[in-house]
Formats: structure tokens, C-alpha cells, sequence
């Protein structure tokens, strides 16, 4: 019997999405207000979900206050308050789209977290935009 348990974080966080290797009228066409030199921000909710059968003895799938530190100690204190381009070697030549964003979460806590349980995540960028990673 699988179930599957998530936990909801929350961050804030700046970044630009542009593509170097194109012109500044083709980063405007494709990226438009995300392109801004100075950056925008979100306030990003996370939801990270894990799959897996109950232990018997506890019946927890994962404990979820230490699926709540591992993401504490991984993700928000990577990414909350900070501009993902500049303040994080994960989107030194990786643009920082909710896609990548969702992806580089998920190889970031897949490290951490055992292989028998599987791991998706949600990520909304706004209330109306979201990605989850890997899709169904």
C-alpha cells in the first residue's frame, strides 16, 4: 500500500531569465519583464512529496518534521532571500526558470532523501503558474 505525504515550504527569491548567447531584442521577445537587468522577484511555494509504503512500527511513510529540516537546510537556505542568479552556483549556466528551479530542488533533496521513496516536486511561481517535477 504506497501513499504519499508532502510537506509546503515557502521562499522568496529574485532572478532574470536570459539566454547570453541571443540578442537583448530576443531576450525581451522571449522572456519579456522576466528579462529585466535588475532582476524580479516571487514569493515561491514548494511542495515536496514523498512516496513510499508506512513503516509498520510508526506508520509514517517519512517523517515529515525531518523532511521539513532537510528542506530547511538544502533549499530555503540556499534560496530564500536571495538572487538566484547571483547568490547561487546553481544558476551559474543554468537559467533560472520554474522548470530548472523545480529540477535542480529535486536533485538537491534526491541526494538526501533514500531511494526507496519517490520524490516529486511542486513548485508555484505565482498562484496561477506552477511546474512539477518529474511530470506524470
Amino acid at each position: 500500500m504506497k501513499i504519499s505525504v508532502s510537506r509546503k515550504e515557502h521562499f522568496n527569491a529574485a532572478h532574470r531569465l536570459y539566454n547570453p548567447a541571443w540578442s537583448s531584442e530576443k531576450n525581451d521577445a522571449v522572456f519579456g519583464k522576466c528579462n529585466n537587468p535588475n532582476y524580479h522577484g516571487h514569493n515561491y511555494e514548494l511542495i515536496v512529496t514523498l512516496i513510499g509504503e508506512p513503516d509498520p512500527e510508526t506508520g509514517y511513510v517519512y517523517d515529515l518534521k525531518l523532511l521539513s529540516d532537510i528542506i530547511n537546510d538544502h533549499v530555503l537556505k540556499q534560496f530564500d532571500h536571495k538572487n538566484l542568479n547571483l547568490d547561487t552556483t546553481f544558476f551559474t549556466n543554468l537559467n533560472p526558470t520554474a522548470e530548472n528551479i523545480a529540477v535542480v530542488i529535486w536533485t538537491i533533496l534526491r541526494e538526501r532523501i533514500e531511494s526507496q521513496y519517490e520524490l516529486k516536486i511542486k513548485l508555484y511561481e505565482t498562484e496561477r503558474n506552477f511546474v512539477e517535477y518529474p511530470a506524470h
